[in-house]
Parts: C-alpha cells; structure tokens; sequence
C-alpha cells in the first residue's frame, strides 16, 4: 500500500490518462453492444464476444503501439474511417433484414467470423490510439490489460442491456439496432 502512495504525480496523471482512454474505448463496445443485444443474444454467447472484444481491445492498441508514430497521421484517420465504413455497411445490412422479413439473413454475431468481425469493428479505433501511444513511453502492459478488461467489460454491460431492451421493443430491436450501428458508424467518419 505504501508503494501506491510513493508514486509520483506524473505516474498518477498517465494512469489516469490512460484510464479515461480505455473507459473511451470501451464506450464503443458498450453502445455498440446495446445494438447487438436487441436482436436477442444468450447470455453464454455475450460471454464469448465479449471474451473476443477484450482480446481485440488488448491486440489492436499493441499492434498499434509497434506500428510506431511516423504512422500515426496516416493510420489514424484510414482506421477510424474503415471502423465507421464498416459499422455502417454492417447497421445498414441489420435495417435491410429487419424491413425485409425472414428472407434475408442479418449480421450473425453467433458465427465464429462474426464475433470477428464484431470484435474487429469496435476494436479498429483502438489501434489508432496505440498508434499514438506509441509516441509517448507508456506502461505497455498496464495500457493493454487496462483496454482489455474494460472494453470486454462495458460490451457485457452493453449486450445485456441491449438483450433486456431488445425484449421490451420485440420485432423491431434488430432495425433498432441496425439504426444504432449506422449512427456510429456516421460519428465515426465524421
């Protein structure tokens, strides 16, 4: 305990930096999995996505770590724009099955390359992030284990959330979640 208090205020201020940035990062998730909770998920599948999201949130910001700052400009901006273009691609597909009826199939987060896909789509911002981590000296292990817990974290809280309100709102939780994904799909690239 002793240790804790001998910490100087600069280590406090990038802990504390670093903390708000995960809680950020982890927003994604969470919103992001209210949309995909109200098409109805069991509770052991929100375990693993959201298992996948916090290995994604570990990943990613690693990978972007080691892609070094001399990337930074040019990756940041590319990343978040593929994240935004694909949540939109992937809400737009969820209103298109929802309007369409039993015809079409739906982003199916129950596959194994969905979960992929999921994990990638709130994850990609995190590399950029790394990016410019990369930049500063940082405790990688802390940042990285830090992203991990918390974006797997808030994308249970955000699954079940959405799994609870998806059951109150019925048949139209899927367009209703495919509007939630466009939406920040659009914040995204803009």
């Amino acid at each position: 305990m002793m240790a804790l208090l001998d910490v100087s205020p600069i280590a406090w201020g990038q802990m504390l930096t670093i903390l708000i940035m995960a809680v950020a990062l982890g927003f994604d998730a969470f919103s992001l999995g209210i949309g995909i909770g109200m098409r109805g998920i069991r509770y052991l599948h929100i375990l693993k996505i959201s298992i996948v999201i916090g290995l994604f949130h570990i990943l990613m910001p690693l990978l972007g770590m080691y892609a070094g700052s001399y990337l930074g400009a040019l990756l940041g901006h590319v990343a978040v724009a593929a994240g935004g273009g694909l949540l939109i691609l992937l809400g737009s597909h969820m209103v298109y099955s929802s309007v369409r009826g039993e015809d079409s199939t739906a982003f199916n987060h129950n596959t194994f390359w969905g979960m992929i896909l999921f994990a990638l789509s709130v994850s990609v911002d995190s590399f950029s992030v790394g990016v410019s981590l990369g930049i500063f000296a940082t405790d990688i292990v802390m940042t990285v284990l830090l992203f991990g817990l918390l974006g797997g974290g808030m994308s249970i809280l955000g699954l079940v959330l959405g799994r609870h309100v998806g059951s109150w709102i019925g048949e139209y939780g899927e367009a209703l979640g495919g509007v939630i994904l466009f939406l920040f799909g659009l914040k995204f690239l803009l």
